[in-house]
């Protein structure tokens, strides 16, 4: 796979990924089975410079897929060399990337209390497909599916995880080997309640509903025997 299909409006975020530290027999069709999973791959271009150990760019359709890719293949063993996935330096020096300051262009922290439960996948729902589907709603930063055709999903920001609620329950699936079902989103009830304990003013077991401004409580004085 080689050259560039569709193209980015400038200014757009770079799908564009580095691969470091390969070993010396790689092929183009090596790193596209490795990366395929984490979304659809524009172009693959391997360098093998005269005593320089072989080095690739990937370039994804999507940014986020890329992001994904950094955050799922950085140190990854691949047959005897592990491997060094991060953004281009031409990426890096805007402000995000390894080791900068983690903005659109990090890698994903990756997890959030914003989640809701999927039911109903068709049994080839991959977790790349849910992860697409549910892009409707907004920022998906991780998808994970099971076996049984179940699958959580978690969104950066509370009123994307909102949207998915009302808009994408009961909403048509498709697979990326097309089979097709009508799916159950619903908010993950366990971290609904953990955000609301979080978001609790007080931990005074005492005063649950304290806020600022309200009259203080005080316990009634113990009894001891």
């Amino acid at each position: 796979m080689s050259g560039y299909r569709g193209g980015l409006s400038r200014g757009e975020p770079d799908g564009r990924v580095y691969v470091g530290n390969l070993p010396n027999d790689v092929r183009d069709k090596d790193l596209e089975d490795l990366f395929y999973r984490y979304g659809r791959i524009l172009s693959v271009d391997v360098k093998k410079p005269r005593g320089v150990t072989p080095f690739a760019f990937i370039e994804f359709e999507d940014h986020r897929d890329a992001e994904d890719a950094v955050f799922g293949r950085n140190g990854y063993d691949f047959g005897d060399c592990r491997l060094r996935v991060e953004f281009p330096r031409s990426v890096r020096g805007r402000g995000g990337g390894m080791g900068g300051s983690r903005g659109r262009f990090g890698p994903p922290s990756r997890r959030s209390d914003f989640r809701v439960i999927v039911t109903g996948l068709p049994p080839s729902g991959s977790w790349q497909d849910l992860k697409d589907h549910m892009r409707e709603a907004g920022d998906v930063c991780y998808a994970d599916v099971q076996k049984d055709g179940t699958g959580v999903v978690e969104f950066l920001r509370k009123e994307d995880m909102d949207y998915a609620v009302r808009k994408l329950d009961d909403s048509k699936f498709r697979s990326h080997e097309g089979e097709t079902s009508y799916i159950r989103v619903q908010p993950d009830r366990v971290a609904a309640y953990l955000r609301s304990r979080s978001r609790s003013p007080s931990r005074n077991r005492w005063s649950p509903y304290a806020s600022r401004g309200s009259p203080r409580y005080s316990p009634p004085p113990r009894l001891y025997r």
